[in-house]
């Protein structure tokens, strides 16, 4: 098998399942293990809420609102989803009892009604009025306003509401500083309050919360009231204040290192909800903040877009909004001249259409709702949840030694065998006071609570956290908005990426290049002198009217085009042609649209010309619409049938486009009998016609890959992650392309089922589809429902998918893939809320960015544990050996204390902030299950554990020889050892931390000063460190040590570099640990 097929890390059993994740193996077949029993097992997407609770109560936490902090509140989400349904059940009662009293009781207003007065601030309408017309959707209100005599919607309804709001329905508000300002102040402003983020005193009262560090607290004061009292207040407060002050110290840096995270946390949720939309603004469209919408704007909407504002449908074609946002029912309502009210939140699931502006912020209800919904940053990621499973175990283990130290040196201390350094007994019955007693018991509860403190790694988990919070903000530095923190992890076991062309792996910046028009190719697609008028006018005239975009000519400068990348290069060919664009538009009315999808690739509108005739225009795929059309206008401006060989030559004329990587647009209409229209309220169900077209012009649009993109795919293949192109465009188009960028290989066999059009993979059956799915390099002529059968087949043969999206109806598969990636700039709101990450410039690039950081996040949380467990094991195994052999322990409270912070808190800020590496990408992708401590990691972390145990133990029980101490006195020499084992352990743990960096690679320094973090917390490390030995002495129990001494120390801490770089040339299985060992317990077990 391929190394880098993804088959070998789907299904992979959860290779921890009776060591890191602390689950109890269930045998299937001899020597396979199954985790389905492991509670630390979540999915990476919508896990069950009894999965949530279940690892929950599994954990072993010793602070849990400090541990819980950035995991799924339950039962607040619950509360949330309780005030929603209220909110929502008002809202509907209250409009309900409305229309219903309305309904028996009032009467369609006179059209000669009372004038408003008007207010002060120079509008006829409050506020007050406003929210009440759109929250009730008073329909027979909205009557008043705009002076209509009829209960029948008109659009004088909605001018007479305009003009009583100084706006106009075409051109919009004008705009300028002072009106906004001047409208925000009597209408409001678009946006709801939030609540504050906590503060930093919060975060301190919860670092506080610790149960081991309460205990020591305890402690602290009962040791410093009893050493006040024996030894008066100059001397007696040492023991006591060094531990509180140490206690103090570890509360301090967790609080700042927590409160920074939430400031990250807090930048990341303000931007997400920062929405950029168009609006109409002095007959210009521009783009806006959706924070920045006012009373009386004009917004053009279309499929995919977030209702902004509450507000009155001025116009619109097939317009559908999904309001399940609001009303909590996956109901798709059709919004048209009887049903005119929208609201802000929703969805346009289809068509298109113009509203006015009437409510914003609280005045909605989206914005009430959202004012008493707080943001919140719950959720945990499958390797946070994997994370608190091996703390579990950890912190078992830990808990077990430090009880059974405990219990050794109490015995031992209350049986007369703990010695002072003269040799006399602690404690004696009978002679030593019931103060100095509970003085020698208190101190060893605190070493045993002490070494529960650096035994459970509370912070493992946490870690997590703090490099997703790194890695979020860089990557919005890469133009990547992480929505879902797990889609980091799973980014990094990505094994294939479905991505879309236009805009992603292309520039989206279009141009018409080439054009057949009449039947005939134009030298020049600008080239309409050889066009009689008749062709012209129709062709343009289906240009103006078939479109979304829009173009506003200002009094200097030139034509500015709006709408999407191709429907702008089309208007701009248009009025290269001589298209005047409002004068074609006025010139006929439209009678009905139907938008154009990424479903029927295809979209059309009927209008009404001066004479009274009817036209039907036709844009869309190339091969669809010449596939409609029965006969074609030639540049004369006659029709001639749709002859076979025409045909062929039109086919001809499309192919030869798309093998120069053009997208084949055709323009057709036909004309229709007035006769046969239906009534203006039957229109929303009329199918327009779609056959006997004829065929006006074919035109190739170029849009050229972008820069880097053929790096970025090559970057993909060497680290086993295969890119797939899926393309709504024309086959060969599509197959050009990924030649183009690298795709596809000039070498390889580009036949199906390489290169597959949608249509085909549809028709086969579910097996077919996944035996070739892993097969497919470029799909053309896809839908959205292909791309969603392709990503389901890709997943049930083992891929990790991550697919990219920018449309509606893209939504299915950004939430069927394992990581969804919508486009931001392209990207409707529809796409971005199902997807997991946002790509802010739309490009191919910057996803390969995410796939590195992805990769990154696992990396450094790995790094973090090896460093992490090499300090605990360690430590437990000095301190034990220490206290059962000698009843006393050589690193102290405090210095325990110490060692955790440089452990825990420092430790996690210098490894799991490191930047991602080139050497990431050289890699096969990280299984989703494989284990969190590989091989390679327990074979470091042994020969450093070891290294250090065996050296410390020695200086332990022989140091006052080693170091030539004899001459000295007890009491100082075995202070000066117990200080020199202090001062190599830390020394030791810094040096590994450069090991830690770089768990397989020889050369452990490089890079290194790529990351100024890591390199400021190993200097801080080292001043504090030297700061406590040489001045605060009397805090932490220690003694100055000769230059001699310290380097020693250095020396002993340094052989750790080479003694790595021995231990990374001894070769390890390949089968992790944790299933060896599993399956030699499940055969035990099973005799």
């Amino acid at each position: 098998m391929d190394p880098r097929s993804p088959e070998r890390y789907a299904r992979q059993r959860d290779e921890e399942c009776c060591l890191a994740d602390a689950a109890a193996p269930a045998v299937v077949d001899e020597g396979e293990i199954t985790c389905e029993d492991d509670a630390f097992d979540i999915p990476a997407k919508n896990a069950p809420v009894e999965r949530l609770h279940r690892w929950r109560q599994a954990a072993l936490v010793l602070n849990a609102s400090r541990r819980f902090r950035y995991t799924l509140d339950l039962k607040k989400e619950k509360e949330k989803e309780d005030l929603r349904r209220k909110i929502r059940t008002h809202a509907q009662v209250i409009r309900a009892a409305f229309l219903f009293k309305e309904a028996g009781e009032r009467e369609a207003p006179d059209a000669a009604g009372e004038k408003p007065v008007i207010p002060k601030d120079g509008f006829p309408i409050s506020v007050d009025k406003l929210t009440t017309l759109t929250r009730e959707h008073d329909f027979v209100r909205l009557q008043e306003y705009g002076g209509a005599s009829s209960l029948r919607f008109k659009r004088i309804i909605v001018k007479g509401l305009s003009h009583m709001l100084k706006s106009n329905i075409e051109r919009g508000i004008i705009g300028d500083e002072s009106e906004l300002l001047h409208r925000r102040s009597i209408f409001g402003a678009n946006a709801y309050p939030q609540k504050k983020g906590r503060n930093f005193l919060v975060f301190l009262w919860e670092a506080c919360q610790d149960l081991t560090l309460i205990i020591l607290m305890v402690a602290a004061v009962i040791s410093l009231v009893l050493g006040i009292k024996t030894e008066g207040l100059s001397e007696g407060w040492y023991d006591g204040g060094s531990i509180a002050f140490a206690v103090i110290l570890v509360v301090l840096v967790t609080a700042v290192s927590d409160y920074r995270q939430s400031l990250q946390f807090q930048c990341l949720n303000e931007e997400k909800q920062n929405i950029h939309l168009e609006v109409t603004r002095g007959g210009r469209r521009m783009e806006i903040s959706i924070f920045d919408i006012v009373v009386g704007d004009i917004v053009p909407l279309k499929i995919g877009d977030q209702v902004p504002a509450d507000g009155i449908l001025i116009d619109g074609h097939s317009l559908a909004i999904d309001e399940s946002s609001m009303t909590g029912e996956a109901k798709i309502v059709h919004k048209d001249q009887r049903a005119p009210f929208l609201m802000s939140g929703c969805k346009v699931a289809n068509g298109f259409g113009t509203m006015l502006v009437t409510a914003v912020g609280t005045n909605t209800e989206w914005g009430l709702l959202m004012a008493n919904i707080s943001e919140d940053n719950g959720e945990e990621t499958p390797l946070q949840v994997r994370l608190n499973g091996v703390a579990t175990l950890i912190g078992t283990v830990g808990l077990t030694v430090a009880a059974a130290v405990l219990t050794v040196l109490w015995a031992r201390y209350f049986t007369g065998h703990t010695k002072n350094p003269d040799g006399t007994a602690q404690f004696i019955r009978g002679h030593t006071s019931a103060k100095a007693a509970i003085d020698g018991a208190v101190n060893i509860l605190t070493i045993a609570v002490t070494i529960v403190v650096v035994a459970v790694p509370e912070g493992l988990p946490l870690a997590v956290t703090l490099t997703l919070a790194y890695s979020m903000r860089k990557m919005m530095a890469d133009k990547a908005l992480v929505r879902r923190l797990s889609a980091c992890e799973t980014m990094g076991s990505a094994t294939t990426i479905c991505s879309d062309k236009t805009g992603t792996l292309t520039l989206n910046q279009m141009t018409v290049v080439e054009a057949n028009v009449g039947g005939m190719k134009l030298s020049s697609p600008d080239n309409y002198d050889i066009l009689t008028d008749a062709t012209s006018h129709l062709l343009i005239e289906g240009i103006a009217q078939n479109t979304t975009g829009n173009v506003f000519v200002p009094e200097d400068g030139p034509a500015e085009v709006s709408g999407s990348p191709t429907e702008k290069a089309i208007l701009s060919w248009g009025i290269k042609l001589g298209m005047k664009f409002d004068v074609v538009r006025a010139a006929a009315s439209i009678l009905h649209v139907v938008p154009f999808n990424s479903e029927k690739k295809r979209g059309g509108v009927a209008i009404r010309v001066a004479d009274s005739k009817i036209h039907v225009h036709w844009k869309g795929a190339a091969e669809l619409i010449l596939a409609a059309c029965t006969s074609w206008f030639d540049a004369d401006g006659s029709i001639h049938p749709m002859t076979s060989d025409k045909v062929n030559e039109f086919k001809n004329s499309i192919e030869d486009m798309a093998a120069l990587s053009l997208r084949c647009v055709a323009f057709a209409y036909r004309l229709y009998d007035l006769d046969k229209i239906p009534y203006e309220d039957k229109r929303d169900k009329w199918e327009l016609p779609k056959d006997e077209l004829v065929l006006l012009a074919i035109v190739g649009i170029k849009d050229p890959c972008r820069p880097g993109v053929k790096d970025a795919v090559k970057l993909c293949t060497t680290a086993g992650v295969k890119v797939r192109m899926v393309t709504g465009d024309n086959i060969q188009t599509a197959k050009a392309i990924a030649l183009e960028c690298g795709i596809l290989d000039t070498s390889a066999d580009l036949t199906e089922p390489t290169i597959i059009e949608g249509r085909a993979f549809r028709a086969l059956s579910e097996t077919a589809r996944e035996a070739i799915a892993g097969k497919i390099s470029v799909m053309g002529r896809s839908s959205p429902n292909d791309k969603l059968l392709l990503v389901q087949a890709l997943r049930k043969k083992g891929h990790v998918v991550a697919v990219t999206g920018d449309g509606t109806n893209d939504a299915p598969a950004l939430n069927e893939a394992d990581i969804g990636l919508s486009m931001g700039i392209q990207g409707t709101e529809v796409a971005k809320e199902s997807s997991d990450i946002i790509i802010l410039d739309d490009n191919f690039a910057s996803v390969v960015k995410v796939v590195r950081w992805g990769r990154s996040v696992y990396a450094n949380i790995q790094k973090f544990i090896q460093f992490q467990l090499t300090v605990n094991v360690a430590a437990l195994v000095i301190n034990v050996v220490a206290a059962v052999s000698s009843g006393d322990v050589p690193l102290n409270a405090v210095q325990l204390l110490w060692v955790n912070l440089i452990m825990d808190t420092l430790g996690a800020l210098a490894l799991a902030t490191e930047p991602p590496t080139d050497k990431l990408m050289k890699r096969s992708p990280v299984g989703r299950r494989e284990p969190l401590i590989t091989n390679i990691m327990w074979r470091n972390l042994f020969v450093q554990a070891l290294y250090q145990v065996a050296i410390l133990l020695i200086f332990n029980f022989g140091g006052k020889s080693i170091l030539h101490l004899k001459n000295e006195t007890l009491e100082h020499a075995e202070k000066v050892k117990n200080t020199f084992v202090f001062n190599t352990f830390v020394f030791c743990q810094i040096f590994n931390e450069f090991n830690a960096r770089k768990p397989d690679e020889i050369n452990i320094l490089r890079g290194v000063t790529k990351s100024p973090l890591f390199m400021a917390i190993i200097g801080t490390t080292v001043l504090l460190q030297v700061l406590i030995v040489e001045f605060l002495g009397k805090l932490t129990s220690t003694v100055r040590l000769d230059p001699k001494l310290w380097l020693v120390s250095v020396a002993i801490a340094l052989v750790s570099w080479p003694l790595a770089v021995l231990g990374k040339l001894i070769p390890v299985p390949e089968i992790p640990l944790g299933v060896y060992l599993a399956r030699i317990f499940c055969r035990r077990s099973s005799r």
